[in-house]
């Protein structure tokens, strides 16, 4: 199979278009909560392994295809604590969030999923299974889309508008994506602090770049070591942006996981920069969905000349 090596190195350039924020926001402000706990590789599963990405302890020490048990337990930290403490924290300052959903996950966890519907925050697929897609051929990745919708449908009461791959996704992702047809944007790509358009099938599709530079990640590779860590790198990172936004505004996001942030000394960093954003003027916190209906329609997809 050819594998195309066209890449856009230059993007908007010098000269990034005005995004036109609501009420002339300098800045667009999205917070992502991963929800992947119970859609991980593990033997119950039957993938021959347990899954570590993510956790307190790197580089497990059970052999790899027998159950970490310590492991698995760090994960259910994540839903059934870290989740539940992060969702307060956000209904407490009464601001919104997007979900990056594993549909498997929500399922096996219908409280999570009853109250994420309730609080209105919106979703983002994050597929069936938190599972790398390129690892997948066309067929499983098509099935495991079509599943990762039907199941979503059932859990919070409405298909997903957005996708978000773990980590990356294969050629075939964005193709598939349009080829059902469903969503309105996929958040695969971490180079921009704009949307923009591709052209896949020759039609244009919504990217609504991620990143992982303002995320909790960082505390698995030992960047973070405390909440004042989380505090000042996503305070630093808002101060820039927030300057910047005078003469060319652009969005920020944040990516938050349950068994990382949900423990109480990092959630202290998340919350003493929930309300040093809530102190500042012309910030619009929003969902991701808001995000792409608002480039859409304002910035509707134009032929090149």
């Amino acid at each position: 199979m050819a594998i195309s090596l066209e890449r856009d190195l230059i993007g908007y350039g010098a000269h990034p278009p005005d995004p036109k924020w609501p009420n002339g926001a300098r800045l667009a402000l999205n917070f992502v909560l991963n929800f992947e706990e119970g859609s991980e590789y593990s033997i119950g599963d039957g993938d021959g392994l347990t899954d570590s990405g993510l956790v307190e302890m790197p580089g497990s020490p059970v052999t790899r295809g027998e159950r970490d048990l310590a492991a698995e337990s760090m994960f259910e930290y994540g839903s059934r604590v870290g989740f539940w403490r992060l969702m307060r924290i956000f209904a407490e300052r009464d601001l919104p969030m997007t979900i990056y959903a594993c549909a498997l996950a929500l399922e096996r966890n219908q409280p999570a999923a009853d109250a994420i519907r309730a609080a209105e925050h919106d979703i983002c697929c994050h597929g069936w299974r938190w599972i790398e897609h390129f690892k997948l051929s066309e067929a499983e990745e098509r099935e495991h889309i079509r599943l990762a919708i039907e199941s979503l449908e059932r859990t919070v009461g409405g298909r997903p508008l957005g996708w978000y791959c773990r980590y990356g996704p294969s050629v075939n992702t964005r193709r598939l994506l349009m080829e059902e047809g469903g969503f309105l944007y996929d958040s695969d790509s971490y180079n921009d602090e704009l949307p923009y358009y591709v052209l896949a099938e020759g039609k244009p599709q919504l990217v609504v770049p991620y990143t992982l530079t303002n995320n909790d990640v960082k505390w698995g590779t030992a960047n973070f070591g405390t909440g004042e860590d989380f505090f000042t790198y996503l305070r630093e990172s808002f101060d820039v942006l927030y300057d910047e936004g005078r003469t060319a505004p652009k969005m920020m996001n944040v990516g938050m996981h349950m068994r990382l942030l949900g423990h109480p000394g990092r959630a202290s960093g998340l919350m003493r920069f929930l309300d040093y954003v809530k102190s500042k003027p012309d910030v619009w916190v929003c969902k991701r969905l808001d995000l792409a209906h608002h480039w859409l329609e304002n910035h509707p997809y134009k032929e090149s000349a």
